[in-house]
């Protein structure tokens, strides 16, 4: 093996990055049949020559929807489930829509960078970096303002104001994924045994059974 095939195999050893993305469209879309059985990592493409124009459109992303939950907050989303053209695009976007004091709860998207701009009202923000140092990186943004949440990473919005306030994202996958922490935690099911949650979060157990009836 000559010197420089020695470099390169050391160099892949040594190399710690693992890439990971959605599918890249091999022609110009690939229309999502969301009504086939056939499971693949994705979703399989219907016949190019039947798309329509409906394929790639959604209508209806500027209805403010009322928050009518305990968390204060309206999701709409707008991803390869709503808009079949997106698949194999690695891209979607959700509008978000915040009650007076209502928050987006902490939670992650496994599958996507998230970009936010608000529209309407402030809002405090902020994303949690990973073990070992869990710094809080947060600010209060303004109409017109724009954040960016990094993949995978724990992260929540906060309406700061008494009136409405309402935010568009656009997130780097077709079907980024959401995991509310709290509803992870602890509505699960099966349930994670109170005992594990009791110790992990260093509380009584009677805590942890109550805020499991809660979800």
């Amino acid at each position: 093996m000559g010197s420089s095939s020695l470099l390169l195999v050391l160099l892949a050893l040594a190399s710690p990055l693992i890439f990971a993305s959605d599918p890249s469209p091999l022609q110009d879309f690939c229309i999502a049949d969301l009504n086939s059985t056939v499971r693949v990592n994705g979703f399989v493409c219907k016949d190019p020559k039947l798309a329509m124009a409906n394929d790639f459109f959604f209508t209806g992303l500027d209805k403010v929807r009322t928050p009518s939950n305990a968390v204060g907050s309206t999701v709409t989303a707008v991803s390869v489930n709503q808009v079949p053209g997106l698949n194999t695009l690695g891209i979607s976007m959700v509008r978000i829509d915040y009650a007076p004091y209502g928050q987006n709860p902490p939670h992650t998207h496994p599958r996507a960078t998230e970009i936010l701009t608000v529209l309407e009202g402030s809002l405090l923000v902020g994303f949690v970096t990973s073990n070992p140092e869990n710094r809080l990186i947060s600010k209060v943004l303004q109409k017109g303002d724009v954040f960016v949440f990094p993949v995978g990473l724990v992260h929540f919005q906060f309406n700061v104001g008494n009136t409405n306030a309402v935010a568009i994202a656009a997130l780097s996958s077709q079907n980024p994924g959401v995991i509310t922490i709290v509803n992870a935690v602890f509505g699960s099911k099966p349930k994670i045994p109170a005992d594990i949650l009791a110790r992990a979060f260093q509380v009584d157990k009677k805590i942890v059974d109550l805020i499991q009836v809660k979800f």
